[in-house]
């Protein structure tokens, strides 16, 4: 286990105390059915200085680390999966523009994150377009003192209920398919032109909404042009290192929940006159569990205080990603074998944890998407 100073214990036991009095088990049943935001759990957490942690203290934030904002994370989605991912995501691709937009853009956009007053969202992915950025057809044209962006994205985080958008457009048709052409560009979810709808009820994470979004024309400042232009693609590469230790630590945190569930069923729940605890295979099952939960966290602590030294690693995020979305998912698969039939019923909460473990894995690009990552660096320039 990594040593945490007294701040970072004193953080992970105030994130821990506070899931365990505001994550109420049947309100979480009822918002995920509904497909509701957390919302006022969120103002909260916010107001507590959970959310964005790792925001500078001029931008509203506690100007600590990603490793602190992994704590919270990981306590969070351990106590509940659902809202844990919905708090985790409140902000999701606002480091693009804190980590690369203008003074004036981070002074305009960012103290809404931690301050609870705004939810962002990442418009990269197209449809039919995959993982391949580079064939992206949402365009940034420049008019006089403005971007005009027409184009259309799916699968948006927080879509219709966010502030803003951080937008991967095109904006040099001159390059093709060359990533040097292509730029973010930060978008007000209020301006005319923009369409959300919303793609409905989802396997799991259903407390973040997720849509379908349109530009049609529609116009900001050319001041809004998040970093250099024709960065955007290496900008999201460094957005995507950031976010995958995130998500892994959500990962983490979920297979520790299921785990904790699990743990205190077999000890009560008995079988031929047995607990189930007692029986060796079961003992061996949760043996599984326990090894490939701690070593999901190790890398994922990792990579984050890697990230915190200044020494982004791209294949050790990724690595984390990978390993903790696995171990949430086969941690969750056996926790509903050991509850058996009850394994899939609301109230045990497992099947919960099950489905939320799928849609970790495939937040930021699929386990193949990893692999390419990885691979890519590991490998080099062939």
């Amino acid at each position: 286990m990594f040593g945490l100073s007294k701040t970072q214990i004193e953080i992970r036991k105030a994130a821990r105390d506070f899931a365990k009095g505001e994550f109420d088990k049947d309100q979480a049943c009822e918002l995920e059915k509904k497909g509701e935001f957390p919302e006022k759990i969120w103002k909260k957490a916010a107001d507590l200085g959970f959310i964005g942690i790792h925001f500078p203290e001029e931008y509203g934030g506690g100007g600590l680390g990603i490793f602190e904002n992994v704590l919270i994370v990981e306590e969070f989605c351990r106590r509940d999966s659902s809202i844990g991912i919905a708090l985790a995501l409140a902000g999701f691709a606002s480091e693009c523009v804190l980590r690369f937009g203008s003074d004036e853009l981070r002074e305009t956009f960012i103290s809404g994150i931690p301050e609870g007053k705004m939810l962002s969202g990442g418009a990269f992915s197209e449809t039919e377009r995959g993982g391949d950025f580079t064939r992206i057809k949402t365009t940034a044209v420049k008019k006089d003192e403005e971007w005009i962006i027409t184009g259309k994205k799916t699968h948006v985080l927080n879509g219709g209920d966010t502030g803003f958008y951080v937008v991967l457009c095109r904006t040099d048709s001159a390059c093709g398919a060359d990533e040097q052409g292509i730029s973010m560009v930060l978008v007000e979810s209020g301006r005319p032109g923009i369409t959300a709808v919303d793609v409905g009820r989802k396997l799991g994470g259903n407390m973040t909404a997720t849509a379908d979004v349109s530009f049609n024309d529609v116009p900001v400042p050319v001041s809004n042009l998040i970093g250099i232009q024709g960065k955007g693609i290496s900008q999201l590469d460094s957005f995507w290192d950031e976010a995958r230790i995130v998500f892994a630590a959500q990962a983490v945190g979920n297979a520790q929940g299921a785990f904790d569930r699990t743990l205190e069923y077999i000890k009560g729940r008995e079988q031929f006159g047995r607990k189930i605890a007692g029986f060796k295979v079961t003992q061996h099952k949760i043996a599984d569990m326990a090894t490939k939960i701690e070593l999901a966290r190790l890398i994922t602590y990792q990579a984050a205080l890697i990230m915190d030294h200044g020494k982004s690693d791209g294949r050790l995020s990724a690595m984390a990603k990978i390993t903790a979305a696995r171990t949430a998912m086969e941690v969750g698969a056996q926790a509903i074998q050991l509850f058996g039939g009850y394994g899939f019923m609301t109230e045990y909460e497992v099947e919960r944890y099950y489905r939320d473990a799928k849609v970790i894995e495939l937040l930021g690009g699929t386990q193949t998407i990893q692999k390419d990552a990885i691979a890519g660096i590991v490998i080099g320039k062939i």
